[in-house]
């Protein structure tokens, strides 16, 4: 029997009771926005996007909302929250102030602007809660749309759960009956990554309910200009599921009728839950009653006819007379629900406020108390004195007002003795209030990848060479089999074992849900992943190449990379990544723009290895971690020759370390990926004319060689070139900053450090477009011997 069919019969009196409190709750979240808007037009908050208009059909939408589901939405699913009991009053006002308590502003510690959601999935040391025993909020972007690729994977985890056998569920599934339910307005489903997301869900058939919150505008453009038809529904149309092809289930209710919009919600769960096929609920007739957010008015975009039709459907004005008009409550019944909420609302702002202020206010006497100390010893007494009251005054100070005083002051006193007090005092206090900001952007929990140690590959003595990507097909092999949890997805990934044959007959051994083919359309690959290794799955996305890396770079970006840290540690997604790429063939396949990358996706750790044995080793190793990463294979390796390890799926490639391939004293080297192989063919012809090499392999761009090796090296050599196959600026001048400027390598250079990158431009198709785009075996030897021909001209003459 279904949960539908198996529900209990209420009495009036229930009913009563359950829709008067929805009335509630929509009225607290109206008299939130309202002042929430204040709050930031009197300068208490610095920007304010509300869910006002939207309040209903979110009350429908969290009564089919169960234990274990899972919301990916936007920025205006406040009454939802309010409504699941995710938020209270004092939470929404504390998010809108920025507060970096998570105790007061669970949703993200102050990182995002208010009105980005989020539930806790793990507790304060990074281990999984029981996320069936909840209701699931993963945490909001700004992006929009970009909470579409996400939503698509949380739905996904439901299917793998139900059909893959041997995962243990515990504290993640209950047979996969979770619901993943988004949310978006309707202006942004003209977004690619909406598009990209109804098309992949509806070929994976997977438990999504789509909600399309439709108030006609997106800013001040109406939907003339943003949909064919200025209707979603209508175009998505195609898309509705038949007799003889699977599809969607599309569904249309206005947006200010309570009763339809209930029983619209609890159809679309149930198809969902039920049948696991994706259900788009286009909601229409929505309002806005301030505008899209406090940056303006929308009366300058929206006339007069149009303003009168909102006052009159607005859905809470709606709900009123539907209360009304069935004996529900009287008008002086719901008069008392409204104030009562406006009493309510306010007293919770002011306590937020409180809780907010009182610990700076506290920082702020903690420093003039010290400032009144040092001042009467002080040669600049009188304007010490001055600032000091000047700081005192500010009835409530930010903590940049109080840093800034105490470092200026610094400079003021820098010659007497007393400056050892504010130094030591600047010093603890940026320690205490720095990681509010900034902790987080990487796991701090007990299984980041700190936690794995190296475990080298072992090898019999009669170990056969064979193609690299054989090492890397049984190294999977091996994790499919111990990690059921595990799956990897891709273009070209199943049937065919991708495109190099590292995956080759994995699919006909563990099946299509494990190891999938997917279609062409990287930025919900992403999505999938992410979603899933939120649910905690274990999913390898697959990115067929480098290049096609930038179709996904903003959810890499805005999304992923950043999930940690806008949660302070409260979800994760362990998603591996893995692409090839390096020494590829013509524009539009041999780019290698790591520095674009490492730049972008801070948060995740990128692991450059040599070859498909140091490959494998990153994915075991990441397999027992709880972190992101990309890996990039090389392209042009996996037909040269390795030998077969025989601790398939034990072997580890610590993250992090740099290793030392060739140990020389003249120059230190220092590259990563197929470039290496370059620089030791070229290294050993520089042998032949004296000039020995150190050459180390970076392996890891992020984390960057952590026990600082590489300066060790340079201790010893003196000279320094970093060899890399991205543009100039790139990856090179990213190692070249750490090794100079982190590790104080200039300390042990004779010779100005240098880089070798490519050319600026795309690398031209071919093997002659190859050697005239990206660094030579030439092109090294003559930048190592120039480098010592300054040295040394009179044992190197030069050669040009």
């Amino acid at each position: 029997m279904t949960e539908t069919q198996n529900k209990v019969e209420i009495t009036f009196e229930d009913f009563k009771a359950e829709v008067l409190n929805d009335y509630k709750i929509a009225t607290i979240s109206r008299e939130c926005s309202l002042l929430g808007r204040r709050e930031v037009l009197t300068g208490k908050a610095k920007f304010g996007i509300f869910g006002d208009g939207k309040e209903v059909p979110q009350l429908a939408l969290a009564k089919a909302f169960k234990n274990g589901d899972f919301r990916s939405g936007y920025y205006r699913d406040q009454t939802f929250m309010m409504a699941i009991g995710a938020m209270n009053i004092e939470q929404f006002f504390a998010g809108l102030y920025g507060h970096t308590d998570i105790n007061f502003d669970p949703m993200s510690a102050g990182r995002q602007m208010g009105g980005h959601f989020a539930t806790h999935s793990l507790d304060e040391n990074g281990n999984w809660n029981n996320l069936t025993q909840q209701k699931n909020s993963s945490a909001d972007i700004s992006p929009t749309a970009g909470q579409m690729p996400r939503l698509l994977g949380l739905a996904q985890a439901s299917k793998i759960f139900r059909n893959v056998s041997g995962i243990n569920q515990t504290n993640f599934s209950e047979n996969g009956n979770e619901v993943a339910w988004g949310t978006i307005g309707n202006a942004s489903t003209s977004e690619g990554l909406f598009f990209e997301t109804i098309n992949a869900a509806g070929v994976l058939q997977v438990p999504m309910v789509m909600s399309v919150w439709d108030d006609e505008y997106g800013i001040s453009v109406h939907a003339k200009h943003q949909t064919t038809k200025e209707n979603i529904s209508e175009i998505l149309r195609g898309f509705q599921r038949d007799e003889n092809n699977k599809g969607y289930e599309i569904l249309n209710v206005k947006g200010w009728d309570y009763p339809a919009l209930v029983a619209t919600y609890e159809k679309a769960g149930a198809i969902a839950r039920e049948e696991h096929v994706p259900v788009l609920i286009h909601v229409q007739e929505l309002t806005q009653p301030q505008g899209h957010s406090t940056s303006g008015s929308h009366e300058r975009y929206k006339n007069a006819d149009r303003l009168a039709w909102e006052a009159q459907f607005d859905c809470l004005a709606q709900m009123r007379i539907w209360l009304i008009e069935n004996n529900l409550a009287t008008a002086e019944e719901l008069d008392e629900i409204d104030n009562q909420a406006k009493k309510d609302v306010l007293e919770g702002k002011k306590a937020a406020w409180t809780s907010f202020t009182n610990p700076t206010k506290e920082e702020q006497k903690e420093l003039v108390a010290l400032l009144n100390s040092i001042a009467p010893s002080s040669e600049s007494k009188i304007f010490i004195e001055k600032i000091t009251s000047d700081l005192a005054s500010i009835k409530e100070p930010i903590r940049k007002e109080i840093l800034t005083t105490a470092r200026k002051l610094l400079r003021m006193i820098v010659k007497e003795n007393t400056r050892s007090q504010l130094a030591t005092w600047i010093t603890n206090y940026t320690n205490k209030i720095q990681p509010k900001f900034s902790s987080h952007l990487f796991s701090e929990s007990n299984s980041n990848i700190y936690s794995a140690t190296e475990v080298p590959a072992t090898y019999d003595e009669s170990a056969d060479e064979v193609d690299a990507r054989l090492v890397l097909r049984d190294n999977f092999d091996a994790i499919f089999s111990k990690y059921p949890e595990s799956l990897i997805f891709g273009e070209d990934a199943g049937n065919i074992g991708d495109v190099n044959q590292g995956l080759e007959g994995m699919q006909e051994k563990y099946g299509e849900l494990r190891v999938a083919d997917v279609g062409i359309r990287e930025a919900t690959i992403l999505g999938q992943g992410i979603g899933m290794a939120m649910r905690g799955l274990r999913p390898i996305a697959e990115i067929q190449y480098l290049d096609y890396l930038l179709y996904a770079i903003q959810i890499m970006s805005d999304d992923l990379a950043t999930l940690q840290y806008r949660t302070k540690g409260r979800q994760k997604a362990p998603l591996i990544i893995r692409t090839r790429g390096h020494r590829l063939e013509g524009v539009w396949h041999s780019g290698s723009p790591m520095g674009m990358i490492i730049n972008a996706i801070r948060g995740i750790h990128v692991l450059v290895p040599r070859n498909m044995t140091k490959a494998a080793g990153f994915y075991n190793t990441l397999l027992q971690t709880d972190e992101p990463a990309l890996v990039v294979e090389c392209l042009n390796g996996y037909r040269l020759k390795e030998k077969m390890p025989t601790n398939l799926g034990e072997f580890k490639t610590p993250i992090g370390v740099v290793e030392t391939l060739k140990e020389g004293k003249d120059i230190t080297l220092v590259s990563y990926g197929s470039t290496l192989r370059l620089v030791e063919q070229a290294a050993n012809e520089l042998e032949a004319v004296g000039i020995n090499c150190e050459i180390i392999d970076v392996q890891s761009l992020l984390p960057f060689d952590i026990k600082h090796d590489i300066v060790k090296s340079i201790a010893k050599t003196n000279r320094l070139l970093v060899i890399d196959e991205d543009v100039p600026g790139g990856a090179s001048a990213y190692i070249l900053q750490e090794i100079i400027e982190v590790q104080n390598g200039y300390q042990h250079l004779d010779s100005a450090p240098q880089t070798l990158a490519a050319k600026p431009h795309r690398p031209a198709y071919g093997s002659d477009g190859d050697y005239f785009s990206k660094p030579s075996v030439e092109d090294i030897y003559e930048k190592v011997y120039a480098i010592m021909n300054e040295a040394k001209p009179d044992v190197y003459p030069s050669l040009y």
